[in-house]
């Protein structure tokens, strides 16, 4: 299980994404990984936990030939998000009469879209995508704030919001709605060259692509980090109970560094 633990440490996967993925709470996931072999884990949740890594045998022996690149980071994250769903049971169905009305009357309305998108039979693989970006749309509220901006200038470019309506900072709202609206004018009438579009999409997605390996050369530092904290305590793995000791112990180690 050392290695599954490592593997899901350099991955960036956290115990409540797994555990929504997976359909248990967060606590089976720690019951889960404090088991000697992953032979132990309940079939059904064996079986997805696989499909996630993309390992076909599903052994310990398996676990220990996976190499964490930064494609395979993106395809892990990738079938990750597609399949987790956000489902309510019934133990919190309780917290919706805690909302006003016109909220409930908006998560109604926002499900019974995703519901009658999700049944077309003729655009179904189309809503899907385009469902799954909202949900990134959704996720990246917190991370990135110009996500609300952009959100906002298409409720208004499609006349559900008054122009002049600012629900966020009004300075950086107006500026950005300015400017997309310039590129989307753009886009419409053809106005740009298509050599400098083919320039700034190349800058495009060589910051994308140097965004993942930074993100990759994090994972695989914080895990060089968290070896060394786990070895200086004594301890060879990381656990629930000594969980909070050796993330004290991590944040030291890199205090050092700055030092």
């Amino acid at each position: 299980m050392n290695k599954l633990n490592e593997i899901l440490q350099e991955l960036g996967i956290s115990k409540v994404k797994l555990a929504k993925y997976l359909g248990v709470s967060r606590q089976m996931i720690y019951n889960y990984l404090e088991l000697e072999s992953i032979n132990k884990w309940p079939k059904e949740k064996r079986i997805l936990l696989f499909k996630l890594l993309d390992i076909e045998e599903g052994s310990d022996a398996e676990l220990e030939r996976v190499k964490i690149t930064s494609e395979y980071i993106m395809d892990v994250e990738s079938r990750l998000n597609q399949s987790i769903k956000d489902t309510i049971d019934l133990d919190n169905i309780s917290d919706l009469k805690k909302l006003k009305r016109e909220e409930q009357q908006l998560f109604s309305s926002m499900t019974y879209i995703i519901k009658d998108r999700l049944t077309d039979e003729y655009k179904h693989a189309e809503n899907v995508a385009a469902l799954t970006y909202i949900c990134h749309l959704l996720q990246s509220l917190d991370s990135v704030k110009e996500v609300k901006y952009f959100i906002a200038y298409i409720s208004k470019f499609t006349g559900f919001t008054p122009p002049n309506e600012f629900a966020f900072n009004e300075d950086e709202q107006f500026m950005l709605e300015g400017i997309v609206h310039s590129a989307m004018g753009l886009y419409t009438h053809g106005g740009a060259s298509k050599s400098k579009v083919i320039d700034a999409r190349a800058r495009f997605v060589q910051e994308i692509e140097s965004k993942n390996e930074e993100k990759l050369s994090r994972t695989q530092q914080l895990n060089t980090v968290k070896i060394q904290a786990l070895r200086e305590l004594g301890y060879s793995e990381l656990t629930s109970e000594n969980a909070a000791e050796v993330f004290e112990r991590i944040a030291e180690i890199e205090s050092r560094k700055v030092g």
